[in-house]
């Protein structure tokens, strides 16, 4: 269950997997740099709470600004509007592929954050400010998946599983098409096609 009490965050871990509590736990193996993080934040002025396991910090119109997370190989802070922050010194990266407007700051050790913590701090400002003013991200939408006419004839075939193939996430849907268009005779298209309709189904890529 995902974690819902800030203090017990950085005891027993965000909660999204059985690691919480050990120390094989992504939490607890960046104890330190969390609590340094956690320190910088609730310096900023912003609300404290938990959203989705992790530390969320929140204006007073309880817009989220900045969140504090961690994985196995580093932590760090996520900003939601990342993309708008003037990043002089290019600490920031993409929080994935299709992420347009959030960006983080990845952090491996404690002493890079007291090395960068004013930079840190500016950054955090900067966010708060690109909030408070309300600014948006322009989004601008990916180019056109061209799928093969027989994924395209059997979905329409099927509504149910044309529904189940329009839940699948983007990258799911790419990776699908990559092993799916790389077939060059129409009947192993198909045969790829069908094989995997199972997984489709219950929303799993090529790789889940």
């Amino acid at each position: 269950m995902m974690q819902k009490n800030i203090e017990l965050f950085f005891v027993d871990g965000c909660g999204r997997c059985k690691l919480g509590g050990t120390p094989a736990c992504k939490v607890l193996k960046w104890a330190e740099e969390l609590q340094i993080l956690r320190s910088i934040m609730q310096s900023s002025g912003l609300r404290e709470e938990i959203k989705w396991g992790f530390p969320c910090y929140v204006n007073q119109n309880n817009k989220n600004v900045v969140m504090i997370y961690a994985f196995k190989d580093f932590c760090g802070l996520s900003f939601f509007k990342g993309a708008l922050i003037t990043d002089t010194h290019n600490l920031l990266e993409k929080t994935g592929e299709n992420m347009q407007s959030s960006k983080m700051i990845k952090i491996t050790d404690a002493q890079q954050i007291l090395d960068q913590e004013s930079t840190i701090k500016d950054y955090i400002k900067e966010a708060i400010e690109i909030e408070e003013k309300g600014l948006k991200v322009e989004k601008i939408q990916p180019a056109e998946i061209e799928y093969p006419i027989e994924l395209l004839q059997i979905l329409e075939e099927d509504l149910e599983l044309k529904n189940a193939w329009e839940s699948l996430t983007p990258g799911r849907k790419r990776g699908y098409n990559i092993f799916f268009t790389a077939a060059k005779q129409s009947a192993t298209k198909i045969s790829r096609i069908k094989k995997h309709i199972p997984q489709i189904m219950i929303g799993r890529g090529m790789h889940d």
